[in-house]
This record gives structure tokens, sequence and C-alpha cells, in this order.
């Protein structure tokens, strides 16, 4: 195969990261941006020559305004869309945020709505199917301190 052809044929997927931030009683943070009409976890796309490490700590002080520490991976979860094409996301911990910082938050006025602790029981109304069931094995990976590579929000069939 001629090397053109080869990087023809080489994935370049979109990819975007996100953190999971929980506050005293447990409940997951969710923004809600004004662009969509359901909710999301804080974080966005990772530009050129980005890791998603720095992408998620970007994105949060962008749209919260604040720099908590970013801890561990929790997911790798590769979902395509027909809008968009081949998209690999990565979902990271935030830990438990003290009250002092949620009182922090300054939302990007330009970007978000909202910013609301929810308990995990209601991800299914808040967000599209395959976020929810990314957050909720996210919070499982979070709590076996095992992390998940997932395909549409699904661990893949063996």
């Amino acid at each position: 195969m001629a090397q053109n052809e080869q990087e023809q044929r080489m994935a370049r997927p979109r990819m975007a990261a996100g953190a999971l931030f929980f506050n005293t009683q447990g409940h997951v943070l969710l923004v809600r941006p004004s662009y969509k009409p359901l909710w999301e976890i804080p974080g966005g796309y990772i530009e050129t020559g980005e890791s998603p490490l720095a992408a998620c700590r970007r994105e949060v002080h962008e749209e919260l305004g604040i720099t908590p520490p970013i801890g561990e991976l929790l997911v790798i979860d590769w979902a395509p869309s027909d809008a968009e094409g081949d998209k690999v996301l990565y979902v990271f911990n935030g830990g438990v945020l003290p009250p002092p910082e949620v009182a922090s938050i300054k939302l990007a006025a330009d970007e978000l709505l909202a910013a609301e602790f929810h308990p995990s029981e209601h991800l299914d109304e808040l967000l599209i199917p395959r976020l929810s069931r990314r957050v909720k094995r996210a919070i499982d990976a979070r709590t076996s301190g095992i992390p998940f590579y997932l395909e549409h929000g699904e661990p893949p069939p063996t």
C-alpha cells in the first residue's frame, strides 16, 4: 500500500476531555451549555498538540474559572457520531470540590447557563444516553480504582 493511501486510511478522530467533580454529598457536577438542550460534564475539545489532561485542565478553568487538581483517568470512550465522525473521549477524576471552591465557580457567560450538582440517579434524564452511560462508568471506575475502555459508553463485547 502506498504511503498516501495508508495516511488516508489512518483515523483522525476528534478528541475531547472532561472531568467529574463531586460535592460532599457525592453528587456529580453538571454544566448546562447555552448551545445544547441537555446537561454535560465540564470539559471540551482537545487542541492540536495538547494532551488530554492539559485540555481537561484548560477547559475546566475556561468554563468554571477554577483550577482544582485533576486526578487519574477514569474512562476512555470511542464514540463516533454521524455528524462529527470518529471521536475519542477522556474522563478524568476531579474529586470532591470543597465548598469554598464551589462558591468560587464563575461560569463562562458566553458558553454556560448553569453548573449544578445532581445525584447520579438523575443522570439518565439530564444527559444524552451515551454520556449518561459514560458518566456512570466513570463513577464506577472512581469507586473501583480501575479505568474503563468503552465504546459508545458501554464496555465492548468480549
